[in-house]
């Protein structure tokens, strides 16, 4: 940790981010972001990664930046600085990017995605050359659907993959597919989604008038489905018996909403600006605004290949991380847009992807939305993310025994658990769960406490199981 960290984490003037996207006070704010973006396109990929890692990682600490300048102010930037640094996961998920760096056991990788904006770094690591920085050749696998993926990953076709963040954890437990031991590198993406619905629908905006309705998600074992579940439930419709579930490959949605197959869908990006851009649908709610900072995609790959191949994963973990902060640059957004859109990756309008990705775009409604947080790239793999998914696999029964949701979590998502050193610091229990791994979230304004998963659990009016 260092205090020349470009997104400054320790100063009370900042808000963690790479630039504010315009929205600037005075012309001192703009000169300060001026000279912040040239910082920025300065620095060396590896210290940029590192100064995106440790602002991520202080931000979800503290979410609220009125939180973290009170914290600041008390305890001063020195102390805080001190007392974070030595219990961050981040320092030893960098060390793991940084220790191996011997002989790559396996230089040509094959390594799977789905064409959606989800898979940006993972994409992008390639026409920007992240991957053949760290001596990797890497021939990226373009996959109609998620169960194909699974399937390539268990047979062994895949080195890697591009993955939806609760497979890794059902593949691991061996839901719908033969169990296999899988690991969470990274999260590819935050928020990111959206309910898009059928034009015909502008004027039923009420979800507890949907009841018939037919929704496309992309795969079960989805923040998609489980994330839409939520919605709908929270609303007082049962998403088992009042609405139909239909899992459908995110290229075949906008087709599906044409042809009225379907009244909408919870689908990733660019699918939702899609079907706004051929005027089919509108954005009816993004995710962000269900869970602000919610995970969604994962890169991950197998325990066996980190085990036989640990400098490759290394250099594939550092190329991945690398790409995760290029993308949290704004500056940045429009030269990746154009970078992905071609044929061989997503095969989408630029001004599409484009729209998505800075959150500077048009909603059907006939607004012209300008949101920066609609998606982003914090790489974080927290527990209690995982722990959260499997509460609601449990709830819809996926899930059917008793398990321990916490050690699958920590099973199968890569972060150092923190938590021995918690006694050896005097700090109040709010930041307690945080520097473990556990942060809380809040979901439709109901906070998730990690601690009591079956608490939450017990909760719910609807659900299959308790």
């Amino acid at each position: 940790m260092s205090n020349d960290n470009i997104f400054r984490p320790y100063s009370e003037h900042s808000h963690l981010a790479a630039c504010s996207c315009g929205q600037h006070a005075s012309q001192h704010e703009h000169d300060q972001e001026a000279e912040k973006a040239r910082m920025l396109r300065a620095r060396d990929a590896e210290t940029l990664s590192k100064d995106f890692m440790e602002a991520a990682v202080v931000k979800a600490l503290f979410p609220e930046d009125a939180t973290r300048r009170r914290f600041l102010r008390a305890v001063g930037a020195g102390t805080a600085m001190a007392a974070i640094s030595s219990i961050l996961p981040f320092d030893s998920l960098h060390a793991m990017a940084a220790e191996a760096k011997g002989p790559l056991e396996k230089k040509q990788l094959r390594i799977g995605f789905i064409p959606i904006n989800c898979a940006t770094p993972l994409i992008m690591a390639d026409p920007m050359g992240f991957y053949a920085e760290q001596g990797l050749e890497v021939s990226l696998q373009k996959t109609a659907g998620w169960a194909l993926v699974r399937d390539q990953m268990l047979n062994g076709e895949l080195d890697a993959s591009h993955f939806l963040a609760p497979m890794p954890l059902a593949i691991s437990m061996g839901l719908g597919s033969s169990a296999q031991p899988m690991r969470v590198a990274t999260i590819q993406n935050i928020n990111g989604q959206a309910i898009t619905l059928a034009s015909k629908h502008k004027d039923n905006r009420d979800p507890k008038n949907w009841k018939g309705f037919r929704f496309a998600i992309p795969f079960e074992y989805s923040m998609h489905n489980f994330l839409l579940r939520y919605y709908l439930a929270e609303h007082g419709l049962d998403p088992d018996r009042d609405v139909q579930l239909r899992v459908t490959p995110p290229a075949e949605m906008i087709a599906n909403l044409r042809a009225g197959n379907i009244d909408g869908f919870f689908g990733p990006e660019p699918f939702n600006q899609r079907a706004v851009y051929d005027n089919i649908g509108f954005l009816h709610v993004l995710s962000k605004d269900l869970w602000d900072g919610h995970p969604c995609c994962s890169f991950g790959t197998s325990e066996a290949f980190i085990k036989e191949n640990p400098n490759t994963f290394a250099a594939l973990y550092r190329a991945i991380l690398n790409a995760a902060s290029a993308a949290s640059v704004p500056e940045n957004l429009p030269e990746i847009a154009a970078a992905i859109s071609t044929p061989n990756y997503l095969n989408q309008p630029e001004i599409v992807i484009r729209q998505a990705l800075t959150g500077r775009f048009a909603d059907g409604l006939g607004n012209v939305i300008n949101e920066p947080r609609r998606a982003g790239f914090d790489p974080m793999p927290w527990y209690s993310m995982a722990t959260w998914m499997m509460t609601q696999m449990k709830r819809w029964d996926y899930i059917k025994e008793e398990m321990d949701f916490n050690a699958m979590a920590e099973q199968v998502f890569l972060m150092t658990d923190a938590r021995r050193h918690m006694a050896e610091l005097e700090m109040e229990d709010a930041h307690a769960e945080p520097t473990s791994g556990y942060p809380s979230f809040t979901i439709m304004g109901k906070e998730f406490d990690p601690a009591d998963p079956q608490g939450y659990l017990n909760s719910f009016a609807i659900k299959r199981s308790s």
